[in-house]
């Protein structure tokens, strides 16, 4: 069964005659209120500032689609240890719990993300994440409370399969009118219930502000800082690294380019996608980061922006624990968000999806519809899960998983790898994330089942299972060229050339397309480049946004365009080289477009476009 997305309605933000669609700066910002009739007496505690969060995860990939950095219990089919914190309830009595929570795979099967919630160690009576399919509210009646202050509260998961929580509200009142789908709605009253919303927001200035700290945002930043810029990241996640960081274990493709001095402080070794050993690049990178002078903003998810024209005034970022807005000035702006999300709410043009192939002529007889079709549709490359096992020498139970069944079907796995991937072209990489996430764990969990049905796989038992999804591909913010498949393949060169590569253009697609019964593996399609091929940089600055500039696989170019740069320290040299824009622009007065016309020689020097020697590293294997 397919969920129902909810409704968004962004709110519009008017300075200088231009509207700006954002889904979370909250209306207290702009001096109004949330609706008066939503219940504001009771007590909030929003999941994400739990005081222990035991083996619960904070998930924020989410966020901006659903309204919350929830608690997700991650435990690989064995329950997690309880999440724990205080609740100060002002007096003592009768308070009524309502808990926002999701039944994520709901069926003709027991649900497999119930857990409970207890007040002062005792459950209350009702079983969590088995009722609706969407984010809602959820009565769990009452509890008498005898004294007034502090009461502990504890999340217990049942099952180890990914259940999820949001908020928890005690109220007096025994039916609350309360936020549900309105996104902006529900983030206003957040923030008047947790009294966010009469506190100041705190603003900060810097030379270049960078929102992602994926390889793109970190090569942007360490780039920029190297000469003298004040460098803010805002990074939604914990850790450093996107697709590399040890949350989602990919290792790193591609060459240096004229990148090396910084890409080989951030890089990755070449491990097997899924493997611990990413642990140990992710405390060089955070070791590196910590130590450049940049200000990093871990755990604060970018969540709107101010505009006037055709420049970006700020951008807001919101603690993820905390759930403080911080508001971040700069003259100068560089997306690395992967999704776009800075170019999208700012009205910047963009793509998602396939081009037609005639649009670009980027047609292949070899593959036809699967490399580019006839007609423009949604599918683009898919969000990757890995995983994997290790065998123990007795044997391992592992429980029944029913609900996995119907995407898994008897495909057996005790591992995954790049190419356990999925998309669609009826789904969304950014409106139906989790949707796309929750997928591949059920791919991952049935066929994880299917193989301890045979006797080889009975001492294995599950190692590591991400929850966080290696995105390839989404919007795609359009600047003054637009990069595509015969830039590669004819390897043209370019004036402004500031990004090199020579790996082959590698698009992907759904086995099922071709037959298979699996949904959730992709097959690589590769065409030879024969050689280095060049990026200019007029695809790395918004077409029609004056101060906005995008590294990483945001960039400006078209799917199969995307298919051969996408790979991370292609994506590394991307923000390198608006890192070094981002100076110039500082040093004459200039916005980014003016660099590329005034300055170019002097930003292709920077980045070693003089003649330095190239680093010719492995583009190594793998996709």
């Amino acid at each position: 069964m397919k969920k129902q997305t909810p409704k968004r309605r962004e709110f519009l933000r008017v300075i200088g005659g231009v509207g700006v669609a954002s889904l979370s700066v909250p209306n207290y910002l702009m001096g109004a209120k949330p609706s008066a009739a939503l219940s504001r007496s009771g007590v909030l505690l929003e999941a994400s500032s739990f005081a222990k969060t035991g083996g619960w995860k904070i998930d924020t990939q989410h966020y901006l689609q659903m309204g919350g950095n929830y608690l997700l219990a991650h435990g690989m089919g064995k329950p997690v240890e309880d999440a724990e914190t205080v609740v100060d309830l002002p007096t003592p009595g009768k308070w009524n719990v309502w808990v926002r929570n999701r039944d994520w795979c709901k069926g003709e099967w027991q649900s497999p993300g119930r857990f409970q919630v207890l007040v002062e160690g005792k459950p209350l009576q009702i079983t969590f994440g088995e009722a609706e399919e969407s984010w809602h509210w959820q009565s769990g009646g009452s509890v008498e409370i005898a004294k007034a202050g502090k009461t502990k509260i504890s999340l217990r998961d049942l099952t180890g399969f990914d259940g999820r929580c949001d908020a928890i509200f005690f109220t007096k009142e025994s039916n609350p009118s309360l936020p549900e789908d309105d996104l902006k709605e529900l983030s206003d009253w957040k923030d008047v219930l947790a009294g966010r919303s009469k506190e100041k927001v705190e603003e900060l200035t810097f030379d270049l502000v960078v929102v992602g700290g994926g390889m793109s945002g970190c090569g942007a930043a360490l780039a920029a800082r190297s000469q003298g810029l004040r460098v803010a990241v805002i990074q939604d996640r914990p850790l450093f690294g996107g697709n590399a960081s040890q949350e989602i274990r990919v290792h790193t493709l591609g060459i240096h380019g004229y990148g090396s001095d910084i890409l080989n402080s951030i890089d990755t070794i070449h491990y097997p996608n899924g493997n611990e050993k990413a642990k140990v690049d992710q405390v060089k990178r955070e070791k590196t980061m910590a130590e450049s002078g940049v200000d990093l903003f871990a755990h604060h998810t970018a969540c709107g922006l101010e505009k006037k024209g055709d420049k970006i005034l700020s951008v807001e970022a919101r603690e993820v624990t905390g759930g403080r807005i911080k508001r971040f000035r700069a003259p100068v702006f560089i997306d690395a968000t992967g999704d776009g999300w800075l170019g999208y709410w700012a009205g910047a043009d963009y793509r998602y999806g396939r081009e037609a192939a005639s649009q670009h002529d980027e047609g292949w007889d070899k593959y036809g519809d699967l490399w580019s079709p006839k007609k423009a549709d949604n599918r683009v490359m898919g969000t990757s899960v890995l995983w994997n096992s290790e065998r123990t020498n007795q044997k391992q139970d592992f429980p029944k998983v029913p609900w996995a069944i119907p995407v898994s079907g008897k495909h057996v796995a005790s591992k995954g790898e790049w190419y356990w991937e999925y998309s669609d072209n009826d789904l969304n990489q950014v409106d139906d994330a989790e949707e796309i996430r929750d997928h591949m764990l059920r791919a991952i969990f049935g066929s994880f089942s299917n193989a301890k049905k045979n006797p080889k796989y009975a001492p294995n038992k599950l190692k590591w299972v991400a929850y966080v999804g290696g995105k390839r591909e989404s919007r795609r913010l359009m600047g003054d060229h637009i990069y595509d498949m015969h830039d590669a393949i004819k390897r043209r060169e370019f004036p402004d050339a500031v990004v090199v590569e020579k790996r082959e253009v590698d698009g992907h697609y759904q086995r099922k397309l071709k037959g298979a019964k699996e949904d959730f593996l992709s097959t690589a399609m590769f065409h030879k480049t024969g050689g280095y091929y060049f990026i200019p940089f007029r695809s790395f600055y918004s077409r029609n946004l004056s101060n906005l500039m995008m590294a990483g696989r945001c960039f400006s170019c078209t799917h199969v365009g995307l298919c051969g740069p996408r790979v991370m320290n292609t994506c590394g040299q991307m923000g390198i080289a608006t890192g070094y824009a981002a100076v110039l622009c500082k040093k004459h007065k200039a916005s980014p477009k003016e660099v590329g016309q005034s300055h170019i020689k002097e930003l292709r020097k920077l980045i070693g476009f003089d003649g330095t020697k190239l680093v010719n590293n492995p583009s190594k294997s793998g996709h």
